[in-house]
């Protein structure tokens, strides 16, 4: 006998019952409302599903949902129980979606063997995206608010764009649509209520509208402001239907369910929701709610509406939502009366979508949209700066967008209005297109426009201007200024703010400060709101987390930075990533690695014209070159960043490589380049405005000074304050400074400062430079120890390899591992795979001798 059913996805189940006996074969009939045997108790009801639900899950997982168990026969909640405590140890699976949550393991990444718990969102939320892969997770979240998370209504949305896709330029529907078949189950029940009845609940649906949470809850207050006890009077009908439940004392009415909300406003009519979002305008206090409200109850274009929800999407944008943002601007351009309003909005969302959401097919339709209403004249400032970004991501180039806004600046009607938000809007995307363009000539007009404005220039975009062309002639007040600024909260939680702000702190080294800002800009674009923004977050936090020794989470942001900006077709912002990637890679002595992202950095960036990008590929290879000993291979790479005597104007990098130009130039005996540029670093106030740049200074000016003056400069470098805030410079200035020490004979000394270079390079899994200073202390008279960890860093580990290899070798598993590391075996075993070559061995057996032996080797070299 072989029964047929749907699954939660529509597919047909085949449910044999060949393998019960009679007993458990009348249990399943007669629950499945088949020819009924004789009556059974719930528990034999149970154990035969149970038989049957293992037998299909042999041959590919279920899952069985309880959308509503509070609702449920006796019998059927003890089967369910019964289920619920046997199924964990099978493929198939529970899901419910109301009730106490009872605890329980979490749920896997795949759905297979996924375990929904009633409350548990995580589920649900994996839940959801298994259906629907291409929901973006913003909506994902709008979505398991608006079903209360209810598995049997998350499975059965409808396929449709619109509900798939949910773009963020569209306003959601005002319920989230479902599958018929679901939508039915409370529909009809609605349907049969009075008809003021049902206008009491769509009042009470519709005023919960956005407030997340609490949307399956109504303000009773709300309702008795609009029709007074009356109105009170018709939820009884409801009550009785046991579709509402309503709390007098905590005035509240609470849906039973979330798919009643659904229902309620799914069966209402245009109208119908039209006039109850015309009353609530007048009720509700909340300016943001209030604009919507009278957007929902607008039939014909409103300007006076289309005003207000434009200065909700300013205030929405600046509590740091850009998708509500974009929805709120796209709503209020529906809602112009003007063209060129219509125009103008649009253009803004399209801005929003490009810089901050992520979202760029939905940028360049806005722009679009944009074009084809304007009427007369260039476009809008925000049209200009989203089309030069969609531009780049695409197949477009630096000089083009660079024009594009330039002339959207010099040809505008804005009075070079320092209050107008669209300018400055414009001036910072000039002046990112200018930093990667690398070009002298790009900067004067930016310049221009930014002294013209008035009564005077932001703060943020005047430090901007001032510190991110040319840091290394940055005056020492700029950055007291920034750190006033970001002390205070001057920048606020605007995105843009927070990007210039904190991009003027990494080229001051004043991130450390102000790395709140980075973080809440890539904390919203893993929730799926500013995408866009987080890019710009990972890449602050990479730069800060590389001087600052942070490595591996640098690394791990960087990763997933990139990941990111691949995933919404961000092709060239990408380089960000591929550069921090590379400079670790190079640290490391990955040359391989290096290598081949710098190559990959270059066509990335030069394919755009974007040469002053590109140079940083230059600065990756000269610093794998330097750990390698390839000193002329590294002067030649860091000639192209900054020529040797000066420091390059509008190479905003040239400060990073400048003790890099005057070692590689001193040891290939090109001495006079080494003095020229290090009276080009003294000249330059760059020390005052960093005192990181302040101690490289110092060191590059003991390179090449007399021992007795020599001594004096290294001493205050290494001793600068805050040195120790930038470990890998200033391991490198001791090195260094025991490379002195010990041609002068003083060997205590230089062993001092050569074991700490050591140490500070073993840690952050700087494999090459561990290597010169450990051969620089052997010259110098230390006894030789042949330890592991000499073994590790003459092998190229990095510092969590290292860690990984000794534990490995002790013989730990992959799990004790992870678990002492806070990584999963996975990751563990990932890592064992890339340690094996390096150390010449295959398996973890020989992962003893090998160190033991390498360590023995590393020993008995010498320089």
């Amino acid at each position: 006998m072989e029964t047929r059913t749907h699954d939660a996805g529509g597919a047909q189940v085949g449910m044999s019952l060949s393998g019960l006996d009679e007993e458990q074969r009348d249990a399943v009939s007669a629950a499945l409302g088949l020819p009924p045997g004789h009556v059974v108790d719930g528990t034999v009801v149970a154990r035969a599903h149970l038989l049957v639900l293992r037998h299909e899950a042999a041959d590919h997982p279920l899952l069985l949902t309880a959308d509503d168990p509070s609702a449920m026969h006796r019998q059927t909640t003890t089967a369910l129980e019964m289920l619920a405590h046997e199924l964990p140890r099978s493929r198939a699976r529970t899901a419910a979606a109301s009730g106490a949550d009872t605890g329980g393991p979490s749920p896997s990444a795949d759905l297979p063997g996924l375990l929904v718990r009633p409350g548990n969102e995580e589920a649900a939320d994996r839940l959801l995206h298994h259906a629907f892969p291409a929901m973006p997770l913003g909506r994902r979240r709008q979505v398991l608010t608006g079903t209360g998370r209810a598995p049997l209504a998350l499975l059965h949305l409808p396929d449709a764009p619109d509900v798939i896709r949910f773009p963020p330029v569209e306003a959601l529907p005002e319920v989230v649509p479902l599958f018929e078949g679901v939508e039915a189950l409370f529909g009809m029940r609605v349907g049969r209520l009075p008809a003021r009845t049902r206008a009491a609940l769509l009042l009470l649906a519709l005023a919960g509208q956005g407030e997340g949470e609490g949307e399956s809850e109504g303000d009773l207050h709300v309702l008795r402001a609009a029709g007074g006890d009356a109105a009170r009077a018709a939820l009884e009908a409801a009550e009785t239907a046991k579709l509402v439940e309503v709390d007098d004392e905590a005035h509240r009415v609470l849906f039973r369910h979330p798919l009643v909300r659904s229902a309620v406003v799914g069966s209402s009519t245009r109208a119908e929701r039209r006039r109850a979002h015309r009353v609530l305008a007048g009720l509700v206090g909340d300016p943001d709610r209030r604009a919507w409200h009278r957007a929902e109850a607008c039939a014909t274009p409103d300007e006076t509406t289309a005003a207000l929800l434009e200065e909700t999407g300013r205030r929405t944008i600046r509590r740091g939502d850009a998708a509500a943002a974009v929805t709120a601007l796209v709503r209020a351009a529906d809602l112009s009366p003007h063209p060129a309003d219509q125009s103008r909005r649009l253009a803004e969302a399209a801005y929003l979508g490009a810089c901050v959401t992520g979202e760029l097919e939905n940028a360049s339709n806005l722009l679009r949209r944009a074009r084809a209403v304007a009427t007369g004249g260039r476009g809008s400032l925000h049209a200009a700066a989203a089309t030069a970004l969609v531009l780049l991501e695409g197949d477009g180039d630096v000089e083009t967008a660079y024009r594009l806004v330039v002339d959207a600046i010099e040809e505008g009607s804005h009075g070079y209005d320092a209050t107008d938000s669209e300018l400055i809007d414009a001036l910072s995307t000039l002046l990112t297109i200018c930093g990667w363009a690398g070009r002298a000539e790009y900067w004067p007009p930016l310049f221009r426009a930014i002294d013209r404005l008035v009564p005077e220039p932001p703060e943020e975009l005047l430090l901007m201007r001032e510190a991110v062309p040319d840091p290394a002639r940055a005056r020492e007040g700029t950055r007291r200024r920034l750190a006033a600024l970001v002390r205070n909260g001057a920048a606020g939680a605007h995105p843009g703010s927070l990007v210039r702000v904190n991009t003027t702190a990494v080229f001051l080294d004043l991130l450390a400060d102000s790395r709140a800002g980075a973080w809440q800009l890539v904390e919203s674009g893993r929730a799926g709101n500013a995408v866009a923004g987080a890019l710009t977050g990972f890449t602050h936090l990479c730069l800060d987390d590389f001087v600052t020794g942070r490595w591996e989470e640098g690394r791990r942001l960087a990763d997933e930075g990139l990941a990111l900006a691949r995933a919404h077709g961000y092709a060239f912002t990408g380089w960000y990533f591929l550069f921090h990637l590379a400079l670790l890679a190079a640290a490391r002595g990955d040359e391989a690695g290096w290598t081949t992202l710098a190559d990959e950095l270059a066509h990335v960036t030069t394919l755009r014209r974007a040469h002053g990008a590109a140079r940083l590929a230059h600065h990756a290879r000269a610093l794998g070159a330097l750990g390698q000993g390839d000193f002329e291979a590294a002067y030649h790479h860091v000639c192209e960043v900054s020529p040797a005597g000066t420091l390059a104007p509008y190479a905003p990098n040239a400060a990073w490589v400048a003790l890099d130009l005057v070692e590689s130039a001193l040891r290939t005996n090109r001495r006079a380049q080494a003095e020229a540029h290090v009276r080009a670093m003294t000249r330059a106030p760059s020390g005052g405005a960093s005192p990181r740049m302040a101690m490289l200074t110092l060191a590059a000016r003991a390179l090449v000074a007399p021992d007795a003056e020599a001594l004096v400069l290294f001493r205050a470098a290494v001793d600068s304050p805050n040195a120790r805030d930038w470990p890998f410079d200033q391991a490198r200035v001791r090195l260094l400074y025991g490379e002195r020490l010990r041609r002068l004979r003083m060997i205590a000394e230089s062993r001092h400062h050569l074991n700490a270079a050591t140490e500070t390079f073993i840690r952050l899994g700087a494999a090459p430079w561990a290597a010169r200073s450990a051969a620089e202390l052997r010259a110098a008279g230390q006894p030789r120890s042949g330890t592991a960890t000499d073994a590790a860093a003459s092998a190229g580990l990095t510092a969590q390899e290292m860690k990984i290899a000794f534990l490995a070798a002790e013989g730990l598993t992959n799990k004790q591992i992870g678990e002492r590391l806070f990584l999963s075996s996975r990751t563990v075993s990932s890592h064992l795979y890339r340690i094996f070559p390096k150390l010449g061995i295959r398996s973890r057996a020989a992962l003893r001798d090998a160190l033991s032996h390498r360590g023995a080797t590393t020993a008995d070299q010498t320089l």
